[in-house]
């Protein structure tokens, strides 16, 4: 960036990094003195020096890397106090923020290792965790579950390409985390370094970020300006300015209706190469702004004749109908489709054009424009897509009519379904949630004589994992067997765990031997597959029996299953003898190896043990923190809650967090008076709300054996809001808390009642039938027949029908 660049970068941002920085100040104490004075020339050319040495520190020899980390944390911690002394940061957040910069630009040490062990790590995490107790309400919230996995997937696959270029995109961002997008623009312009594209990219996404949760006109307004003038200098810099840039900013300024400063930036962009995309945009603005004179005035001046003979304005066509196929804007798009040359079109806008048609159910117009299709030389392979296309978007039918519709309009139109439009249909039912459809296609699909390619069987195969359809992997391993499908290692283990799902281990060694026959290796989270199903019915026999087959078979154990057996040893001395092992063995050893010896440890009553695995050499820094969560767990679950707390403080004061697995852990075993404050600390820390609503359940249960209502009533409000629109789940946690009051007899009948009447006084809401059954059990336990009256009452104002249990318990006392 040009040193004039850099100066009007500061000057334009510093006015509100300032005012910004100082009601920081003032929040933190009013008395604290005036910021120092912002740094002249000199200071400039330090952060710059400090900045190069940081950002060439990688570059040196790979032993002095640990000299060169402390180097660079404490350049950094200079670059932040000495460019940003004129804010008021807190000391413990500019260290923080030093700490994580430095990380970023210095690397980790694991970053190598990272990509080969986390591999194999996320395959084998899901059965790994099945062996951890789950609360019995979770299973209400566990389709929550698989969703979070996929997301440390994607994010740990991103992790593998730690790369230098993507360290100061990180850099940019982590900056913008700890300090705030404007200090982070301030900091960037008073160094005055030349700013590549990612970087740039990286600002404009910060301020698009900041104007969108913004809802105040003059900050959304002063981010616009921002994102303007880092366009500007792009610009001026020779950087072309290509749609992933400003597409992003275009999209944040139709969200806003900000029609003016569309229009504003529109000269900046004319240059670039996929101007003609601009259309869509516009297009899009003019449908969000209900702007229906500009619509009827860009699409007036399209004609098949300009069409035929511009191609820039056949392009330009092409993205209004991408905007009108987007909104499904039904009489636009059929005036529009009478004009076009559909011949001309690209396979992408025909594919929208369908999907649009199907999701408006306008049958008669898609066949007719696929029949133009063909009649124009279209590929059949195409045909059958572009039809898979139209029905699967048929929004308005349910997914096994769909399935009818893709096969009559084939049928129909006397076209072949291809391998690719029936794999598109297998994906369509395995997102419906529809596995058992998805093997019936599948079974048609090998009639056809096509073969199904193995990363769509291993979809079937986790799509009924998810939906816990275990019983359908019978099918999907004959279909194996008979299609002559080309299974992989994770096909087997898919199909193996499944089995054993089902307790059917007699099926899951059927297809261990069946591995020959289709030239797949057998792979150790095959038989981990078995041996976690052993071990989790208690079976240990079973489960080392494993151990000896995989020994027999040559499949030497991984880390999963030295995890399996560590954590299951009931001896000391067992323990030791596969810890020993897996260190003889040259395998790294992952967290789970630590946290099995930690379990290990606490089941055989060696707590102090289990106490200092954290401090074992070979911990992997960056699991520290899991780590220490499963230690507390361990603790908290022996009954140990005052050392549970001292490790939980111990990783609150390092800065980290605590795993919300181990905070929800933590407070179903506190059960001594008192803790309330700290109960709802531990709540507050759980930003997941899978996790949230598991432990916000736990304190509530905590509060009623507390014969603490007013708390019980104000979480139970908190848990209303988040199932507003799902009552089965609110009355399932509603019903446990009135499930506490049996168990407190004779004095928790009174506080039942005390309940019934807060929930229904403040809360507006009538009690389930097992809330009311629960009451009338603890009448009939303390004979008290007026109360049960009372009760019976409740049934009848709540409309519910009586039944002879009901009937048997109000004629018990």
């Amino acid at each position: 960036m040009p040193a004039s660049v850099a100066r009007n970068l500061s000057s334009l941002f510093r006015p509100s990094v300032v005012a910004a920085a100082s009601k920081f100040s003032e929040k933190l104490s009013p008395s604290l003195p005036p910021p120092p004075p912002v740094a002249g020339d000199e200071a400039l050319k330090q952060c710059v020096s400090l900045l190069d040495d940081v950002l060439s520190s990688k570059t040196k020899a790979e032993k002095k890397k640990s000299d060169e980390s402390e180097r660079c944390e404490d350049d950094v911690n200079r670059l932040v106090w000495g460019s940003l002394g004129d804010q008021s940061l807190s000391s413990s957040s500019c260290e923080d923020s030093a700490s994580d910069i430095s990380s970023i630009l210095c690397g980790s040490e694991d970053s190598d290792s990272l990509c080969s062990s986390d591999a194999q790590e996320l395959r084998n995490e899901k059965s790994y965790d099945q062996n951890l107790q789950v609360p019995w309400f979770s299973s209400l919230f566990h389709s929550g579950t698989s969703q979070r996995h996929k997301e440390l997937s994607r994010n740990r696959k991103v992790n593998c390409k730690n790369t230098v270029s993507d360290r100061c995109s990180l850099l940019v961002t982590k900056c913008a985390e700890k300090l705030g997008p404007d200090a982070t623009i301030e900091v960037l312009g008073r160094v005055g370094r030349a700013t590549g594209l990612k970087e740039y990219n990286a600002l404009i996404r910060l301020c698009i970020e900041t104007g969108r949760k913004t809802e105040d006109e003059d900050i959304a307004m002063e981010q616009y300006y921002k994102a303007y003038q880092l366009f500007s200098w792009m610009k001026e810099e020779g950087f072309e300015i290509e749609e992933q840039t400003y597409g992003p900013f275009l999209m944040y300024l139709i969200g806003m209706h900000m029609k003016e400063e569309f229009y504003h930036f529109l000269p900046l962009i004319k240059d670039a190469n996929s101007f003609t995309r601009f259309g869509y945009y516009e297009m899009l603005l003019s449908i969000e702004t209900e702007d229906e004179d500009k619509i009827h005035e860009l699409l007036s001046e399209i004609t098949l004749e300009k069409c035929g003979k511009d191609l820039d304005f056949r392009y330009l066509v092409e993205s209004y109908l991408m905007a009108l196929c987007e909104r499904d804007r039904k009489k636009e798009l059929l005036e529009l489709l009478e004009v076009v040359d559909i011949a001309k079109l690209s396979l992408e806008n025909i594919h929208n054009i369908l999907r649009s048609l199907g999701r408006l159910s306008l049958q008669s117009v898609a066949k007719k424009f696929i029949l133009t299709s063909l009649g124009d030389g279209g590929e059949s392979e195409h045909i059958s897509d572009f039809i898979c296309s139209f029905t699967t978007s048929m929004s308005n039918l349910a997914v096994v009519h769909i399935i009818l519709k893709y096969k009559d309009i084939h049928t129909e139109l006397e076209v072949l379904p291809s391998s690719s439009s029936y794999e598109r249909l297998i994906k369509f039912c395995i997102g419906s949630r529809e596995a058992h459809l998805a093997l019936d296609v599948v079974d048609q699909m090998c009639e056809a004589g096509f073969s199904l390619s193995t990363d769509t069987l291993n979809s079937i195969l986790h799509a009924c994992e998810e939906s816990s359809e275990f019983c359908l992997v019978h099918r999907i391993y004959s279909a194996v067997s008979s299609c002559k499908l080309k299974p992989n290692s994770e096909t087997f283990r898919s199909m193996i765990s499944s089995s054993v799902r089902m307790k059917d281990y007699v099926g899951a060694y059927d297809m261990l031997m069946g591995l020959e026959k289709v030239n797949v290796k057998p792979m150790p989270s095959m038989y981990n597959a078995i041996m976690g199903g052993y071990f989790r019915e208690g079976n240990h026999v079973g489960g080392y029996r494993v151990l000896k087959e995989m020994e027999k078979a040559g499949v030497n154990p991984d880390y999963q299953t030295y995890s399996y057996l560590i954590n299951n040893c009931k001896r000391e001395k067992d323990i030791i003898k596969y810890y020993d092992r897996v260190k003889s063995s040259g395998l790294t050893i992952t967290k789970h190896i630590f946290m099995a010896l930690i379990n290990a440890y606490a089941n055989c009553g060696k707590l102090e043990k289990a106490k200092k695995v954290i401090f074992d050499d070979g911990v992997p820094a960056k699991n520290i923190n899991e780590i220490r969560s499963a230690l507390l767990m361990a603790l908290a679950s022996n009954g140990k809650i005052s050392d549970a707390l001292e490790v939980y403080d111990k990783v609150r004061e390092s800065g980290s967090t605590v795993e919300p697995k181990a905070l929800v852990s933590l407070a179903e075993h506190m059960e001594s008076a008192g803790q309330l404050p700290r109960l709802l600390q531990i709540l507050d820390e759980l930003t997941d709300p899978f996790y949230w609503i598991d432990g916000c359940s736990r304190v509530i249960l905590y509060c009623v054996r507390h014969k603490d209502l007013r708390s019980a009533v104000d979480l139970l409000k908190r848990l209303k809001d988040v199932f507003n629109d799902d009552e089965l789940a609110g009355e399932v946690l509603f019903d446990e808390a009135f499930s506490q009051i049996v168990e407190m007899e004779p004095s928790g009948l009174q506080l039942g009642l005390d309940l019934l009447q807060m929930i229904k006084k403040e809360l507006k809401i009538r009690p389930s039938r097992k809330c009311l059954d629960f009451l009338l059990s603890a009448c009939a336990s303390a004979k008290d027949a007026k109360s049960a009256l009372l009760i019976w009452k409740e049934y009848e104002m709540a409309g519910l029908p009586y039944n002879l249990v009901t009937s048997l318990k109000y004629q018990d006392p």
